[in-house]
């Protein structure tokens, strides 16, 4: 093979496990680098920008004809706040699920551990700042007409009616494609925005639970007088919360480290 050739086969050919694997992990290091007002802010901003997924499915719902296929249509709206976030370089608790795993994975050390801990709780406590103050902000200005606000409501309540094994089960699914989605993204290149696109318009058709995005809906249901704090919280925070780390940690985490890690220590 000429050496012109070599350098288009490996031009054209996805990165290897390994590499893919390394990436991630560098960028979980950055992360747990970073200062806490930074992980802050940029959580806050994560949690506003998640709430327009919310706004377009319902926007699209009012608009939308009624039909076997209208959920299939709603659903394109999901998408849309998680292109805001990752693009934009945002902080997302079901991404920091994989990103800041891996180097505790890679280096089991108790100050790995502190670190991790510290992005996840500092991320999660900001994104759910972040959907409150949109929920917030829906409900009590007139921003959005009254239409569109029962319609988010009408989404929130459909979205909150299932059972506490189903919350969790939805949960584990979308944590997993969540970390699906960040492993994906390294060998993407300027396909980021389809393979962003494609992963949560699936996790939006299945109705999968997000905490962060079912969250904009909760809080919407409790400002509009339409339901209680404490049952949303044991029905859909807890058991959503659960399977979303055990999809993204436990699962998909587990088997990607699993498959990399011969090649990481002979390396």
């Amino acid at each position: 093979m000429a050496a012109h050739e070599a350098k288009d086969v490996e031009k054209r050919s996805t990165p290897a496990s390994p590499v893919i694997y390394e990436v991630v992990r560098r960028f979980g290091d950055e992360e747990m680098s970073r200062p806490a007002s930074s992980l802050w802010w940029s959580g806050v901003a994560a949690g506003l920008s998640i709430s327009f997924s919310l706004l377009a499915e319902s926007i699209l719902a009012l608009r939308v004809p009624e039909g076997s296929w209208q959920p299939l249509v709603i659903a394109l709206g999901f998408p849309v706040g998680f292109l805001m976030v990752v693009l934009g370089r945002q902080q997302l608790f079901t991404e920091n699920t994989i990103t800041v795993v891996l180097p505790l994975m890679a280096e089991r050390s108790r100050e790995n551990f502190r670190k991790a801990a510290r992005v996840w709780w500092i991320v999660l406590a900001a994104n759910l700042c972040g959907t409150l103050l949109a929920a917030l902000f829906c409900t009590f200005t007139p921003a959005i007409s009254p239409e569109v606000r029962d319609s988010m409501l009408e989404l929130g309540r459909r979205a909150m009616d299932k059972g506490w094994v189903e919350m969790l089960s939805g949960g584990v699914t979308a944590g997993f494609l969540m970390a699906t989605m960040v492993w994906l993204q390294p060998g993407a290149d300027t396909a980021q925005f389809l393979v962003i696109a494609v992963i949560t318009y699936l996790i939006g058709i299945s109705e999968s639970a997000h905490i962060v995005t079912g969250s904009v809906e909760a809080f919407m249901l409790v400002a509009n007088g339409q339901g209680d704090a404490g049952g949303l919280l044991l029905g859909f925070g807890l058991p959503v919360l659960a399977g979303n780390i055990v999809g993204g940690t436990v699962l998909f985490t587990m088997i990607s480290y699993g498959q990399v890690m011969k090649e990481m220590h002979k390396a």
